[in-house]
């Protein structure tokens, strides 16, 4: 499936928390990898700290500078969620933001990178939790690499308003940089306005909602135990559906000539597991 990125426009809609749950609910093979350049989470709250050292992303970067070691030492950087099956694998972000500044000149590299993983042996699609566009140095090479694009927001007016925003400034990158239309994707989290509302004011279909789960929520930002059946993770679980049948409609639409032309009037999708 390639790379799946996670994205936001500001605060704290839950990206990181999504993109976990998808990971550990995931059927096919996965490496989620933080690229958050405000910093990873993962490590230092759902995993506890309990690492026998330093590993991720920052380290790949700085390997990557040095001396271009990237291919040669990404899989040593990996973390095993479901050890020790390997099936399900975390990249972890940079622990200081200050770190950020290294990725920026190689979010292209990373991007070209994670595009190979699909066709490994064995092969891996790449969930990519990118964080909040409104940092410095934000990783858009990533989003146009991405075979699919989740904008996460909360369903209230304050987040939808930031949304909106954001909306229309990636539809504008992945134009100016040719992208072909169909990518890009709200998924909206928690209460609030109706589904089929946010994708008419938004203007972008909503593919998915995941409900309202505090104490899922608290045990993947500080761990503990994940219990399959709570609402988060059974809706979590089934987000791959859709995003599979999206993906695959995309490819059958760039089979096609003249595919390339960007979609005017998106339709409002306002069930989950809508594509």
């Amino acid at each position: 499936m390639a790379i799946i990125a996670l994205v936001s426009a500001k605060g704290s809609p839950g990206v990181t928390t999504t993109a976990l749950a998808a990971a550990l609910s995931w059927h096919r093979r996965l490496v989620l990898a933080e690229c958050d350049p405000a910093g990873g989470s993962i490590l230092a709250g759902y995993l506890g700290g309990a690492l026998d050292g330093p590993r991720g992303i920052g380290e790949l970067a700085v390997g990557e500078l040095r001396d271009g070691s990237l291919e040669s030492t990404f899989w040593s950087q990996l973390v095993d969620l479901d050890a020790p099956r390997r099936e399900r694998l975390l990249l972890p972000g940079v622990v200081d933001p200050a770190q950020a500044g290294s990725l920026v000149p190689l979010w292209q590299r990373f991007a070209d990178y994670f595009t190979g993983l699909e066709r490994g042996a064995p092969p891996y699609d790449v969930l990519v939790d990118c964080g909040r566009l409104a940092v410095g140095g934000p990783p858009w090479p990533l989003l146009r690499a991405a075979a699919v694009v989740l904008l996460v927001t909360r369903a209230h007016l304050p987040d939808l308003s930031a949304t909106r925003a954001t909306v229309r400034a990636i539809e504008r990158d992945l134009t100016e940089h040719r992208v072909p239309p169909g990518n890009l994707r709200l998924l909206v989290v928690g209460d609030g306005h109706g589904t089929s509302e946010i994708s008419k004011v938004l203007r972008l279909p909503v593919i998915a909602r995941l409900p309202h789960d505090p104490r899922t929520a608290e045990v993947l930002a500080h761990g503990g135990t994940v219990r399959a059946n709570r609402p988060l993770m059974r809706a979590a679980g089934a987000l791959e559906v859709p995003v599979r049948a999206l993906l695959d409609r995309r490819r059958a639409r760039l089979a096609w000539p003249g595919a390339t032309a960007r979609a005017t009037a998106p339709a409002a999708e306002g069930v989950p597991g809508a594509v």
